[in-house]
């Protein structure tokens, strides 16, 4: 019998949650190490504390501290078979991976943004969260934890660009999103059609936070799209749903919604995504640009110059066709300059 797979993390972790209802759709059994990093069970430290990090066989079957979801997924991908998230079609696993780091690097920023910007947001995050490290912790002693993380997040808002500044683009942009993907639950049931791809566990992983914790944003996805805060409930555990070989969208004739959606990419996480990247090759330590005629200014954030680069990767390595595919579509939605122009 394989062993099943560990991981640490925390319920308001949305990379964390991203992880476990992909594990639960894959059937593949796990342990979960709630808070901290299982250094305290003999386990590895990770070279970057994130969560979740995994804990994997390398080369010589010594287990390693991994972190960062997307290239878990793929490992997961070639090591256990059955109920793939990678769709096998070029041109849609492209689309599904442009879709998912949307997802971990733009949604994301929408959900630091709410959770530390607003009073009401913040006194629910700073009580709760320190709890799931210590459930049982005295009162005196989570007033602390509270106090000190709250601190802690609220002075690190400007590593996702919220602030006074960007804070209409955020809401903006979010709101947006919900529209569109209500839209397109009218018709598909995930964002990848019939069955989930790893794009449809990201956007879950965040929209937990998002519409079921975070009072401000949960407010506004059940006054502006029910079907949004419905679905999350669905993807919590899609251990039970049977899934076809021929239940992928064909990326040749995308519905649509998933258009409106590229066109919504297109607005905000394209035109941010190149900015940081001129801004790093520049030496320039903040990015400053504009999305929607209005300003933007953040901290340049190296990782994401890594995800364009990823992405350029594998859009160059797309066959022929595919690349075709992807480039007619990308083009009239406006998010082929991610791809193309010049950094």
């Amino acid at each position: 019998m394989t062993a099943p797979i560990s991981l640490s993390g925390a319920p308001g972790s949305p990379y964390t949650r991203k992880m476990l209802a992909l594990l639960r759709y894959r059937r593949l059994s796990y342990r979960f190490l709630l808070g901290g990093h299982g250094a305290h069970r003999g386990l590895p430290k990770p070279k970057v504390e994130l969560l979740p990090t995994f804990y994997l066989p390398d080369a010589d079957g010594a287990l390693q501290a991994v972190v960062d979801s997307t290239p878990i997924i793929r490992r997961l991908e070639g090591e256990y078979r059955g109920r793939a998230v990678v769709p096998p079609d070029p041109a849609l696993r492209f689309l599904d991976e442009l879709l998912e780091d949307y997802a971990d690097e733009w949604l994301t920023k929408a959900m630091f943004h709410y959770r530390w910007h607003y009073a009401a947001d913040i006194d629910r995050a700073g009580a709760i969260l320190p709890m799931w490290r210590g459930i049982s912790a005295s009162d005196d002693t989570l007033a602390a934890m509270k106090a000190a993380f709250s601190k802690r997040q609220i002075d690190r808002l400007y590593v996702v660009g919220s602030n006074d500044i960007t804070a209409p683009v955020i809401e903006a942009s979010y709101r947006r999103f919900l529209a569109v993907f209500q839209t397109h639950l009218k018709s598909h049931p995930f964002l990848m059609g019939a069955r989930p791809g790893a794009s449809d566990f990201a956007a879950y992983g965040q929209l937990t936070q998002l519409t079921h914790f975070d009072p401000t944003p949960m407010a506004e996805t059940l006054a502006l799209a029910p079907r949004v805060f419905a679905w999350v409930d669905v993807v919590e555990d899609l251990s039970g749903l049977d899934v076809a070989d021929d239940g992928w969208l064909d990326a040749a004739a995308p519905p649509p919604s998933l258009a409106g959606l590229l066109k919504e990419i297109a607005r905000t996480y394209v035109p941010v995504m190149l900015a940081n990247a001129r801004a790093a090759a520049a030496g320039k330590p903040v990015v400053e640009t504009e999305v929607e005629g209005l300003p933007w200014s953040q901290q340049t954030f190296p990782y994401q110059v890594k995800c364009v680069q990823w992405l350029r990767q594998s859009f160059a390595a797309l066959p022929g066709d595919a690349q075709a595919t992807m480039r007619d579509l990308l083009n009239s939605s406006g998010c082929l300059p991610l791809l193309e122009a010049a950094i």
